[in-house]
């Protein structure tokens, strides 16, 4: 089928499905012909492929830590503090990759009854990572041993200080590293300049949540080796009860959901379902989670309650809230978190708009930019992540919101798949256009002063015009298949599931469906607009376009006039009072010719 431009822009590639492939997956999986449709379009070409990514296991998927450097004389180390009752001070990051891997931690120590302790770095007062003023105060408090969760690898000041007073630090990361390493006791860290080539390609991708749930791994077997369990420390946990927290942190940090990580995902949210995290219980309540949990609940309900903290409240709020065996606490913990959400909510809608306009202004006069930078000193740091995501989707440009304060700008950054966001930033520090930063392909952050933001814009500009330039980039919507909307039926939903868990590397499926036409349009909290479709057999489907509003999208649904358009987008079912409707979420529409 031919390629469709759409009222985005957009070019959609609708998938050709190869029929030899299909009917040969169909028949030897003995699964449905849409399933069997999907993998193929996805490029699986064998059932041994299809079958491990249809079913992932454990036993299957879970890698031999030790393969990691540094992995045994991580492990090593933290024997020693642990049958020495050395206190332990797990030194988390404040999104919900950080929270959840320091969680993992604390409920594997508190398990073994020896002592940790939590510290999550303010996000304005320290900023990201490891601090010599946190590391002076642990070093007063005779802190022999600190783990780094979620940051560290590129903690060179802090860490040599550590080691200056006497103190061991262990790194647990994922982020990429220089070509050089901070002098940490050890390093775990699959993105570390001189790891194994097939060891990076391979485990790569894991988040932080996923390196520490394998380093947790690696010491548990080391404790039953030894013979600890049942003589000092009591008996084994159960690792596997932990998942919930490794499917939370490994989807939140929006890592592709493929072979490990699709692993941990697929079973964690088999343990979140049990509910035997209190915390997670709690907020699951507040946030009136009632269905079974799917990847969009812990991206999307969960995830941004707990990363609520770490934006706009107390840091630290999570990483308690995660790893509290107290029921009170953890209902406390979760209103909190509730309330900060709904301010955070307020605060990004205003921030949203003021960096649009900005955006705007710059079109009027300028073509769209290889990279999109945008400054203010009214903005809150804690929010300018979510704000670069939503402009990188919305101009499909990778973006830099940068929050001005005293001539120095913290700045969060989202990509484009084809430009390794993290790469650049490690270059644009090594010719000291920042005063730090790291980050990995598709997300970054950074500090800079501002008199050389136009600098950066420049080499930022230069850099990415080249990678879109040689790539041929066009914004693409990649199609899974089209259908009439009678296909789109409650069973055939049901059949999709069993390619879940879905995010990025395995998105939802998407359809295009042609000939609608657009019925009831309203608005919803200014932000989001809601219709009904009608298609040419008069069948009816309820439609939600996310943020559509002022968008081309939006006005292009506000003003339909009863024409007929193609849609493009994804379907869920939405159970209430014990009926299951079909609701489609609208991407991208286009206009039939």
């Amino acid at each position: 089928m031919d390629d469709i431009f759409s009222i985005l822009n957009k070019r959609w590639h609708i998938k050709e499905s190869d029929e030899k492939r299909t009917l040969f997956l169909e028949q030897r999986l003995n699964v449905p012909e849409q399933i069997a449709r999907l993998l193929s379009n996805r490029g699986f070409s064998t059932p041994e492929e299809a079958q491990e990514f249809l079913n992932p296991t454990l036993k299957a998927s879970l890698p031999d830590p030790f393969i990691f450097k540094d992995m045994k004389r991580a492990v090593l180390r933290l024997e020693k503090a642990l049958l020495a009752n050395e206190p332990i001070v797990l030194y988390g990051d404040y999104d919900v990759d950080g929270a959840t891997s320091s969680a993992l931690f604390k409920k594997f120590f508190d398990a073994l009854g020896t002592p940790s302790r939590l510290y999550i770095p303010d996000r304005l007062k320290e900023g990201y990572g490891p601090n010599i003023p946190a590391f002076d105060a642990f070093s007063e408090a005779g802190i022999k041993l600190i783990l780094t969760l979620d940051s560290g690898t590129t903690a060179f000041e802090p860490l040599a200080y550590a080691a200056e007073k006497g103190m061991d630090v262990i790194v647990i990361d994922h982020h990429i590293s220089e070509s050089h390493l901070p002098p940490a006791f050890a390093l775990v860290n699959p993105n570390r300049y001189d790891e194994d080539p097939l060891i990076k390609k391979g485990y790569g991708n894991l988040a932080a949540v996923g390196v520490s749930f394998l380093t947790l791994v690696a010491l548990n077997r080391h404790l039953r080796e030894k013979n600890l369990y049942g003589q000092k420390f009591p008996k084994e946990p159960d690792l596997r009860l932990f998942l919930d927290l490794v499917a939370l942190g490994t989807v939140a940090d929006v890592v592709p959901l493929t072979g490990l990580n699709r692993t941990f995902v697929a079973q964690g949210l088999k343990i979140m379902k049990k509910r035997t995290n209190l915390g997670l219980k709690a907020l699951s309540d507040i946030a009136k989670l009632n269905e079974t949990p799917e990847a969009y609940h812990a991206g999307f309900i969960l995830g941004p309650r707990i990363n609520a903290g770490g934006r706009v409240g107390e840091s630290s709020l999570g990483a308690h809230l995660l790893s509290t065996e107290n029921s009170e606490e953890a209902r406390t913990i979760s209103e909190k978190l509730h309330a900060l959400n709904q301010t955070r909510q307020e605060m990004e809608s205003v921030m949203l708009q003021q960096a649009i306009s900005k955006v705007e202004t710059l079109l009027q006069t300028n073509p769209l930019p290889a990279a999109l930078i945008v400054a203010d000193e009214t903005w809150h740091p804690g929010i300018i992540g979510i704000i670069a995501g939503r402009l990188k989707d919305r101009y499909d440009r990778p973006t830099c919101v940068i929050a001005l304060e005293n001539g120095i700008g913290k700045a969060s950054a989202r990509s484009l798949s084809i430009v390794n966001l993290g790469q650049l930033i490690h270059q644009a520090k090594g010719l000291n256009l920042l005063v730090n930063g790291g980050g990995h392909a598709m997300a970054a952050g950074f500090t800079i002063e501002a008199t050389k933001i136009k600098e950066f814009e420049i080499f930022l500009t230069e850099k990415i015009s080249k990678l879109l330039e040689e790539s041929n980039y066009k914004p693409t919507l990649n199609v899974d298949g089209k259908l009439s909307l009678d296909a789109i039926t409650v069973d055939f939903l049901k059949i999709l599931e069993q390619m879940a868990p879905f995010g990025m590397g395995n998105p939802t499926p998407r359809f295009m469906i042609p000939y609608l036409r657009i019925m009831n349009t309203s608005l919803i909290q200014n932000t989001h607009i809601r219709c009904t479709l009608r298609s040419e057999t008069g069948k009816r489907l309820n439609a939600i376009a996310f943020r559509a509003f002022n968008t081309p999208l939006g006005e292009a649904l506000m003003d339909a006039k009863d024409r007929p358009f193609h849609f493009v987008g994804t379907f869920r079912l939405d159970t209430w009072n014990g009926q299951e409707k079909i609701q489609m979420t609208i991407e991208d529409l286009a206009s039939v010719t």
